[in-house]
């Protein structure tokens, strides 16, 4: 019924950019916090930052001041701005949404979602 895909990830040099995008598409009422996390190899998945419904942001200390998060409620879709990457950055980066979706005809029901992940490897 719902389902989160993202893009932009990729290959970039330390102190490149990249731009990930992740748009929910389905039978969506409305959407409450959005945010990325990543999982590097070997290591627990982690918040890198969130941002709610009214535009109020959250961000992992490690990514302070090099990365934004921002949304676009009217095409439900989260961006991050990935700025002075660093090679402990690489991981793989996945989208999160918490969703209030119809359910039949008149209901109504709340998940949390997850994108399939999108590869960010910096490395010279």
């Amino acid at each position: 019924q719902v389902q989160l895909v993202e893009s932009g990830g990729g290959l970039v040099q330390p102190g490149g950019s990249l731009r990930l995008s992740c748009a929910a598409s389905g039978s969506i009422i409305s959407i409450n916090t959005m945010g990325w996390y990543r999982q590097a190899p070997g290591k627990q998945r982690e918040l890198v930052a969130t941002v709610t419904s009214g535009g109020t942001t959250n961000y992992a200390d490690s990514v302070k001041g090099r990365f934004a998060i921002s949304r676009d409620n009217a095409k439900n879709t989260v961006y991050l701005q990935m700025n002075s990457l660093k090679p402990e950055d690489t991981a793989v980066y996945l989208c999160n949404a918490d969703i209030i979706y119809r359910n039949g005809l008149y209901g109504r029901r709340r998940a949390d979602y997850w994108g399939q992940g999108t590869q960010v490897t910096v490395s010279s």
